[in-house]
Order: C-alpha cells, then sequence, then structure tokens
C-alpha cells in the first residue's frame, strides 16, 4: 500500500542500489515451497518438483507441479527477481497484485485464483501462488498457432471488452484507491523521463519523444484503473478466448487510455499485421470497449498512448540493461532486452517524424587477413550456442543460449555498420549545434549537448536538421540491434529504400 505521504511521482528519484538476491540452495528453496503448497493450495499433499520459466522479463514464472489425492497437478508461482522487489517507483508491489487479480475476477474479468500471498515467514522472498490455467502466453504463437484460427479474428473486440470492465471498477468499493498511485498524465510522462535521465545515458530520440508527448497531452481525463501492462504476452488465449489477463505490477490509477494505446504498442505486434496485438483491428478493439463501457472511444488520444507505450517501453528496455549492471537479475537477457530500446525509439519516428532517410550499407572485415578474423570468432561462438548447445539443452537454458547467440549478432553487426554510423552521427550532430569546424568534441559529449539542450527547451523540437538527425541515427541503430524488427520495415518502407 502506498503511504499516504507518498512523494508526487515527478518528485521520484531513480534508485541506482545494488540489490542482491536471496541466496537460496536449491534443498532449501524446495522444503520452503513443499510447505507453502501443502498449507495452502486446496487438495496439495506434497511438492514434486518446480521449474522457472523462460518468459517474464521483470518478475520470475514458475510451473510448479504438485500431488494431490486425484494425481499430480501444476499450480503456478510469480515471483520478484531474486525474491527482490524491483526499483520501479510506482509499482504496487506482488501483494497488491494479487489483490488485483482477485478484484478483477470478481467484475467480469478471466483471473487465475490467488492460493496464497508469501510473507517472510515463508521464506522465499516477495511472490504469490496461483492457480494454473492452460493456454498460450507467447504472443507470436496468440498470433499464429492453428488452434487460434478461429478465435483469432474475435480478440481485439474482446480486449476492447475487458478493459472497458476492467476501467468500471470501483475504486473505493474495492478498496483499491488506498493501494494504488495515481498518476496524471503530465507526471506519468515526468516520472519515466526522469527514470530514463537516471540511467546517465544519451539517447536523444527519447528525449525528442518525451518533449513531444509534454506538448500533446490530452486534456479532460476521467481517472479509472489502469492495468497499464495489458498486451498481446500478457494474456492467455485458448480456443475460446482470453483465458486470463496476467501481469498487473505496474497498475495506477489514470487515463484509462493509457491501455488501449498500449496494446496498439508496436513492441506487442508480434510479427502481425493487426495494429492491436497483430491479430486486431483499432475498430474491432473500440468497438468492444464501447459496447461494455458505452462511451466513445478518442482514436487520436489512442495515439497518444501509442507514441507515449513506445516511449516507456524505450526507457523500460534501459532498465533492463541497468538490472544487469547492478542486480538483482545478472542474467545474458537483460542487456539483450536494453539493446531494444532502439526499437521502440524507431516506432516514435514513424509515429511522429517519419520520412526519408538513408540506409549504411555494412562494410567488409576490418582486418581481412587476419585468421581468424574478429568476426569469425563471433560467428563461431554464435554457431555454437544456436547449434550444439541449444540441442543439447531445453527449457529456460536453450532458451538463453538463443539470447546469447543473438547478442553476439549484435556485435557483429556493430562492427560492419556502426563506425560508419558513429561518424556520420558526430558530423550531423556537429552541423546541428553549429560547431561544423570543431572536432574536439566526441559523439558521446555531442549526444549530451543535443539532450541537454532538448531536455531545458534551448533546442526546438522543428529545429532545422534536427528530425533528419533523429531519423538517420535511429533507424540504422535499428538496423544493428534488430534488422528484422516491424518499425525498422516501416522506416525503411517510409524511405524509399529496401
Amino acid at each position: 500500500m502506498a503511504p499516504a505521504d507518498q512523494p508526487a511521482a515527478s518528485r521520484t528519484v531513480v534508485s541506482h542500489t545494488v540489490v542482491e538476491p536471496l541466496e537460496i540452495d536449491p534443498e532449501t528453496f524446495h522444503r520452503r515451497l513443499d510447505a507453502i503448497v501443502r498449507a495452502h493450495v486446496p487438495g496439495c499433499t506434497g511438492l514434486v518438483s518446480y521449474e522457472r520459466l523462460s518468459g517474464g522479463a521483470s518478475q520470475e514464472t514458475y510451473r510448479i507441479t504438485v500431488v494431490t489425492e486425484h494425481g499430480e497437478r501444476p499450480v503456478a508461482m510469480r515471483r520478484a527477481p531474486g525474491g527482490v522487489p524491483g526499483d520501479h517507483p510506482t509499482a504496487p508491489g506482488l501483494a497488491v497484485e494479487a489483490e488485483l487479480m482477485t478484484v478483477a475476477g470478481a467484475h467480469g474479468v478471466p483471473e487465475p485464483e490467488v492460493y496464497r500471498v508469501l510473507d517472510d515467514a515463508d521464506g522465499l522472498g516477495k511472490g504469490f501462488v496461483m492457480e494454473w490455467l492452460d493456454g498460450v502466453t507467447l504472443g507470436a504463437r496468440i498470433n499464429r498457432a492453428p488452434e487460434l484460427d478461429a478465435i483469432r479474428p474475435r480478440l481485439a473486440y474482446q480486449c476492447g471488452e475487458i478493459l472497458a470492465r476492467i476501467h468500471a471498477i470501483d475504486l473505493d468499493a474495492s478498496g483499491l484507491r488506498s493501494r494504488l498511485h495515481t498518476l496524471p498524465t503530465d507526471e506519468f510522462i515526468e516520472l519515466m523521463w526522469e527514470r530514463y535521465r537516471g540511467y546517465e545515458t544519451p539517447q536523444p530520440m527519447i528525449d525528442f519523444a518525451a518533449r513531444w508527448l509534454v506538448e500533446h497531452q490530452p486534456a479532460d481525463v476521467e481517472p479509472t484503473l489502469v492495468h497499464n501492462d495489458f498486451r498481446n504476452g500478457n494474456i492467455m488465449v485458448g480456443p475460446e478466448g482470453v483465458v486470463a489477463v496476467l501481469d498487473w505490477e505496474v497498475a495506477h490509477i489514470g487515463d484509462p487510455m493509457r491501455d488501449l494505446g498500449w496494446i496498439c504498442t508496436n513492441s506487442w505486434r508480434f510479427g502481425g499485421d493487426g495494429p492491436v496485438g497483430g491479430f486486431g483491428s483499432y475498430e474491432d478493439l473500440f468497438a468492444g470497449y464501447e459496447s461494455v463501457s458505452g462511451r466513445p472511444v478518442d482514436a487520436e488520444r489512442v495515439r497518444f498512448w501509442e507514441v507515449f507505450g513506445s516511449f516507456w517501453w524505450a526507457v523500460g528496455c534501459l532498465g533492463m540493461a541497468e538490472h544487469y549492471r547492478n542486480g538483482p537479475d545478472r542474467t545474458v537477457e537483460r542487456p539483450g532486452i536494453g539493446r531494444r530500446s532502439s526499437e521502440c525509439q524507431v516506432d516514435c519516428v514513424n509515429l511522429i517524424i517519419p520520412g526519408p532517410v538513408h540506409l549504411i550499407e555494412p562494410s567488409g572485415p576490418v582486418n581481412p587477413h587476419e585468421m581468424p578474423r574478429v568476426d569469425e570468432l563471433l560467428v563461431s561462438v554464435r554457431d555454437f550456442l544456436h547449434g550444439d548447445v541449444m540441442a543439447a539443452t531445453e527449457g529456460r537454458t536453450n532458451f538463453l543460449a538463443r539470447v546469447a547467440g543473438n547478442s553476439l549478432d549484435i556485435v557483429l553487426r556493430d562492427l560492419h555498420i556502426g563506425p560508419e554510423l558513429r561518424a556520420r552521427e558526430a558530423a550531423r550532430l556537429r552541423q546541428l549545434l553549429g560547431d561544423e569546424g570543431d572536432v574536439r568534441d566526441d559523439l558521446d559529449t555531442l549526444r549530451w549537448r543535443l539532450v541537454h539542450e532538448l531536455r531545458d527547451g534551448t533546442m526546438a523540437l522543428d529545429r532545422a536538421g534536427l528530425v533528419e538527425y533523429l531519423r538517420e541515427a535511429v533507424v540504422n541503430q535499428v538496423a544493428i540491434d534488430q534488422p528484422r524488427y516491424a518499425g525498422y520495415r516501416t522506416a525503411v518502407a517510409n524511405s524509399g529504400e529496401g
């Protein structure tokens, strides 16, 4: 529960405290989990096994097998990384997340039953144990699985209905108002902008997007409960439709159109053509919402939140890299997600400053006569991970081997594109900042100069050359980080290349 004197979101300071995970050996973990499921899972007589699943960028998810008088069955556990909550300044916490699922379930939102909210005596850190439901949660599978072919055309409408039910929950009658942060739009923008500033990395497109959002805020907002992470990948789908709404960890009170914009954000389309999660249309989403809420949807307000969604996740991806540097999770997955920030930035480019851009052609090997060359060493390790390691492993280890190989692909592309990109970017920045003849400032210094001018307002958003610089820098960076990303293909189409 948020304390009554919680400081305004705009004054939140990002914490850089190193958070160490709980050190629990496997035998102790098993013994403690066994005691929990015996005491709280209906009909359970013991723990058989547990497995951490590969999904979940910010929390741990486990499949737990228990035994009952009717045989074995699965349950699920959601746990903070290493058992230790992160430092997200507005997150309600896992205990409130469990309460939100229970309240939403009572209001017609499909949810699993929560069996136990972990406390200190349980010895596993923060989290909760809940009912296991069967369905598809992977966004790409939701968009492509044959068993969902019949329901897929109706999913956007269903999502609209569900969101309207969430937004209609009475915050006072449910007791949720005192447990959640209220985030007016201006404070929400500033909160994420300040969070990004705390990472001390100059990313001009993020600052440009923040300025654009500040200048285009919607008016006359009636705040409601906001799920804040309702998207493809956080819903479970079966042949009959949505089975469960998952991951309430960043719920708050604010503009309900945040939820509609978020499910339309390009990061969550997983290769599908539809703007709603890759599987549906704006029209169907809005129609489903209006059928339950009785209120028309303002498409431009949703578009604002779609831009915000890409800005928000651009910052969120950098937060994953911060988790890798300072804990609590130093797995190979975190820096890989950190590089996805450029994908979100190219989505902002496509939404608010689309246009032509010159793509940099990859160069050949830096030292072609070395034996072996640096790129050959990288390729050999990547192929080992994607081949031998993945063939010999399964589950999370298999998943992380794929992630590690993909990270090496980023390094390979950077070897062939990065030097030319950085040279061109420095030249454009010198021209933009008015010191073409001064070559003393390196690229990092030039980026910092630009972001400071964007932050203090001395750089106008319509400054000649600014959007051209941003498009070229961001689009070519995505060519390094993830050239298969749909937003990159859109940018290339806008540029008339490819």
